[in-house]
């Protein structure tokens, strides 16, 4: 190749630097494998939270404790919105109608989620029983508050008034069914379920003041 020069001396040949060629870099196939499942995996996770979003619906959750035997009631119970719930079973809120009227099978806690577990039509006086009412003196009540469901055991006491010495005390299972404040800041109702063999007995007891009331086991 010639070059002219500016004082006209004619061409002159002069080396030409030859073009540099670039080199495609190669990718290699695990990078490209490892760019493949990200790729993948972000898809998935947009179809997951697509799904989520459609899977949102309206459930029944605790409002407020509810004790386990009590019915249920329409204030107990609060309207949530939950997105998947996937593994939970909660009860739909179009179903409130059915829910109300039955009883707690455990304890109900606030905030929590009610599931058809949780329920029970199984009325706590069972076949063969009888229900009365004792009224108690808070002294007698053998835990700070009686749940429904609890049993008990019914302790008949000494009679005291004719002088007679302690013979063998008789003991009556029962369970409670419900408790009551009365007008009497000194006295309290408890509801038993009793077998009806024994209901005689334990009336007659109560009616001369000579029943004693044990915890034997909580609901």
């Amino acid at each position: 190749m010639s070059l002219a020069t500016r004082n006209g001396t004619g061409p002159v040949d002069a080396p030409v630097t030859p073009p540099k060629v670039v080199r495609q870099r190669r990718m290699r196939p695990g990078l490209l494998g490892l760019a493949v499942l990200l790729i993948a995996l972000g898809g998935l996770g947009a179809a997951f939270a697509v799904t989520s979003v459609r899977a949102t619906g309206s459930y029944l959750a605790v409002a407020r404790p509810v004790e386990v035997g009590r019915e249920i009631g329409a204030d107990d119970l609060i309207t949530v919105q939950v997105a998947g719930g996937r593994g939970l079973s909660p009860v739909p809120a179009g179903r409130l109608d059915d829910v109300v009227g039955k009883r707690a099978a455990v304890a109900l806690v606030p905030g929590t989620l009610l599931t058809d577990d949780q329920l029970t039509d199984d009325p706590l006086l069972g076949p063969g029983q009888q229900q009365i009412a004792l009224g108690l003196d808070p002294a007698e009540i053998p835990a700070r508050k009686l749940h429904p469901g609890d049993k008990v055991l019914l302790v008949s006491t000494p009679d005291t008034k004719d002088g007679t010495s302690a013979g063998t005390a008789t003991r009556f299972t029962a369970t409670v069914i419900d408790t009551a404040a009365t007008g009497n800041a000194d006295e309290s109702v408890v509801y038993l379920a009793l077998p009806v063999r024994d209901v005689p007995a334990v009336v007659a007891l109560a009616a001369q003041d000579r029943i004693a009331v044990v915890l034997t086991g909580a609901a």
